[in-house]
């Protein structure tokens, strides 16, 4: 047989296997209410599967191999949870809503989250992301640069609150 057709039947089996989740090479600071969403996200995924496999020969196989995969993940992102609370609202820290105005006194509140729990349209920011890294360790009344692609933007602290 020709060396071809084994490595053609290589690439179809490999085919069917999803591709793995890249885990973040950040540390996986948590709030509280991120962890809980991690482990209720872990219980998901452990529910589908067993229901998954519960079918036997009638299972979808790449349906439990994509359950797997983002098992593995979010076992991981558990594993490395490091919750971060702080009930100190004298410099920003993650868990901490921020209230901020830009240069025409527009102001905007976003909470700096872990990376899972982020949410741009629900004002979860996550800490790494350069408008998190522009906030974190801010004090109300300090002006910090946004690196943003659209250009940098100078920002105020206003406000913070404990989440």
């Amino acid at each position: 047989m020709s060396r071809a057709f084994v490595n053609e039947d290589n690439a179809a089996a490999q085919a069917d296997q999803p591709v793995e989740r890249q885990v973040s090479a950040q540390p996986n600071y948590v709030t509280p209410a991120g962890l809980a969403q991690l482990q209720a996200r872990v219980a998901e995924l452990q529910q589908m599967h067993s229901q998954q496999t519960a079918q036997g020969e009638r299972a979808d196989k790449q349906r439990i191999a994509d359950i797997e995969r983002d098992l593995r993940y979010f076992n991981q992102r558990l594993q490395s949870a490091q919750v971060v609370a702080s009930n100190a609202t004298d410099q920003v820290r993650i868990g901490h809503w921020v209230t901020f105005a830009d240069e025409q006194d527009r102001e905007q509140q976003v909470q700096l989250v872990g990376e899972d729990q982020a949410d741009a349209a629900s004002g979860l920011i996550n800490w790494g992301s350069p408008l998190g890294r522009a906030l974190l360790g801010a004090k109300v009344g300090d002006e910090v640069v946004w690196q943003r692609p659209a250009g940098d933007l100078v920002i105020e602290v206003v406000a913070i609150k404990t989440g």
